[in-house]
């Protein structure tokens, strides 16, 4: 009796978990589970921004291909065990898991044991960001802190600030960098 009880409370605990924060869980836009994972240590302090260099996709059906796509590359392309980012961002307004907030992704090399990367679906040197994509990533975090994945005093940096790379794009970075938990000198964390 009492271990059914105990069951029905953790699937619960886990359903929730799973799918907090009105993310669009991979079993809703047909992703595939992880080969394996690793656990991030929780809450997490710091917030990578990053673009996918991808095409832009604006509906749900367009957002959830480009998902599956994503996904597959880095799974049988660059045999990662999952999707690289925690979460993507649809042209739609939809944010779609990832790594998720608990496992480890592969977004940011010797920053992926501490933090969510969160790429916009799309190329923010040329395309711009929506206002529904925007608000969408600051209900996201704002979600995380209230659930206790993220710190209240959760650092946010654009992925070009930690390695050598253009992402998330000017247009995209030119827009976080105004954000309340952006860090300017993101020299101070460290690897």
């Amino acid at each position: 009796m009492y271990a059914r009880e105990f069951l029905v409370v953790v699937f619960g605990i886990l359903t929730c978990v799973k799918s907090d924060c009105n993310v669009v869980s991979k079993s809703q836009w047909g992703g595939l589970e992880p080969v394996s994972v690793s656990y991030l240590p929780r809450p997490v302090d710091l917030v990578i921004i990053q673009h996918t260099v991808s095409s832009f996709c604006k509906t749900d059906a367009k957002c959830k291909t480009q998902a599956q796509n994503l996904q597959s590359y880095f799974m049988d392309q660059l045999h990662y065990s999952d999707m690289g980012s925690s979460f993507l961002v649809g042209g739609n307004g939809k944010i779609y898991e990832g790594a998720g907030w608990l496992h480890e992704g592969a977004h940011t090399y010797g920053y992926n044991k501490r933090s969510i990367g969160i790429s916009f679906m799309g190329n923010f040197n040329n395309d711009t960001p929506t206002e529904a994509m925007l608000q969408a990533v600051k209900d996201l975090l704002k979600c995380g802190v209230d659930n206790g994945h993220l710190t209240a005093d959760y650092h946010l940096v654009g992925h070009k600030q930690l390695i050598a790379t253009e992402s998330p794009g000017s247009k995209l970075y030119a827009k976080i960098r105004s954000w309340p938990h952006y860090l300017e000198d993101a020299s101070i964390l460290k690897k």
